[in-house]
């Protein structure tokens, strides 16, 4: 049986990136909460104040970090050490869930933390995963490594709840609490406890799951609806470039009608949508269900870049340009604007489709950690933009790199304007 006060929580977030540091902070306002990272770097900027992720409120951080210094009762610690962890009651999961290099889910972060759990689990303690993941994986995967490591019984000694992130990175907007919040947990009464722990922080209510695995389920649908949708829009992109027709025209068109779901063509980058589909696939294969329509779109979008390159080349030989002496400048490395996030950035799939072809490419990102593209990638950015360039793509519409860069998409022989956002007479290629 549980026996959790909400007035008496202690929480502690596993993992302090995109989806844990916002959480951290909202909790932290009502409860006592250690956000736990492996980073040491990480946790001792976040002790700072410093976030180089872009989604903490510095003020609302500050104000947490403060509290937790003042109030035994509420307030935020940053900690690498497991000593400081062994008092929690509640744990929040938010680590990473990529795919490895033949696209099939890496449990790795997820299983890890999942030890160090068990490592300082007790009776009436309770789990709850945020990490995105196919259904089933909470009570079949990460259930068993908390059992074998604490050594206690699942829905017996601990119980575990599970509540997809559905945070967006860079949109100040639709921030943590403004977005409802799906909840579950291992039995209903663990499914009441845990809605109304995050009802208690979000502020656009919540919407409590049958059970874990449906869930689990709602968030690998959100983003494999996603990823569909662009990657039909994309194919007419495909289509209508052979046709001699702008895709933007015909979607602004098509969306004059009431119902018409406006997607734009585009790179299908980020730590969700281009990844969330394989984990869903994947759950699929292993039941010998073989999905047709969630992996072809995964095809279409992964070829774009591809697709991207294959016409610049085609436009410079039109244009008889000399392709040894080609300098091509890419605008933003990033999954999307005004955002440092990189995760699974599809620029870098376009860069290296370029480089393949021969040319001299540039990247260059004022949003962007250098190190960390380099590291992830290796891809050097540019420090500053100086010389002219013979194709300019304006891969990530950054908002620094719409003002005061109209010279160079003036001075570039071919100018590929990704998103569809420079003024017309430009004259710049789209999808």
């Amino acid at each position: 049986m549980l026996d959790i006060n909400l007035s008496k929580l202690k929480i502690c977030i596993v993992g302090l990136g995109y989806v844990g540091l916002p959480l951290a902070i909202e909790f932290a306002l009502k409860y006592r909460v250690v956000g736990y990272d492996i980073s040491k770097l990480r946790v001792s900027q976040l002790s700072k104040g410093i976030d180089h992720t872009n989604e903490a409120e510095i003020e609302k951080l500050n104000m947490a970090l403060h509290l937790g210094r003042t109030d035994d009762s509420i307030g935020l610690d940053f900690s690498s050490d497991l000593l400081d962890i062994n008092d929690s009651n509640v744990y929040i999961v938010t680590v990473p869930t990529p795919i490895n290099q033949f696209k099939s889910p890496d449990l790795a972060p997820l299983l890890s933390a999942s030890e160090t759990i068990g490592q300082v689990l007790k009776k009436g303690d309770l789990v709850i995963y945020e990490s995105t993941v196919y259904p089933g994986c909470t009570e079949e995967d990460c259930v068993p490594v908390l059992e074998n490591t604490s050594g206690l019984l699942f829905n017996e000694d601990f119980f575990c709840g599970y509540s997809p992130e559905r945070i967006n990175p860079g949109d100040k907007i639709n921030t943590l609490t403004k977005i409802k919040k799906v909840t579950s947990g291992s039995t209903p009464e663990i499914a009441q406890l845990v809605d109304d722990l995050y009802k208690s922080i979000i502020e656009a209510g919540t919407h409590k799951a049958p059970s874990i695995k449906v869930a689990e389920a709602s968030k690998a649908v959100e983003n494999a609806q996603r990823d569909v949708n662009i990657s039909f829009v994309n194919e007419l992109a495909l289509i209508f470039e052979k046709m001699g027709i702008d895709t933007n025209d015909v979607l602004e068109a098509a969306g004059t009608k009431w119902n018409f779901l406006k997607y734009k063509p585009g790179l299908v980058g980020g730590h969700c949508i281009s990844v969330d589909p394989y984990y869903l696939a994947h759950k699929a294969e292993s039941l010998g269900y073989y999905p047709q329509v969630i992996l072809s779109g995964r095809r279409v979008n992964d070829g774009i870049a591809a697709h991207i390159a294959s016409v610049i080349l085609n436009q410079l030989l039109s244009k008889k340009i000399n392709l040894n002496n080609c300098n091509i400048l890419i605008l933003g490395i990033t999954f999307k604007e005004n955002c440092p996030d990189i995760r699974n950035t599809k620029v870098a799939d376009l860069y290296n489709s370029l480089n393949r072809l021969g040319f001299g490419v540039h990247v260059y990102d004022p949003v962007a950690n250098a190190d960390e593209v380099f590291c992830e990638y290796a891809i050097k950015l540019i420090d500053k933009v100086d010389i002219n360039y013979s194709v300019v793509i304006l891969a990530v519409p950054h908002e620094e790199l719409i003002l005061g860069f109209d010279y160079l998409y003036k001075n570039a022989e071919i100018i590929y304007d990704l998103k569809a956002v420079l003024p017309r007479e430009f004259g710049a290629l789209r999808l």
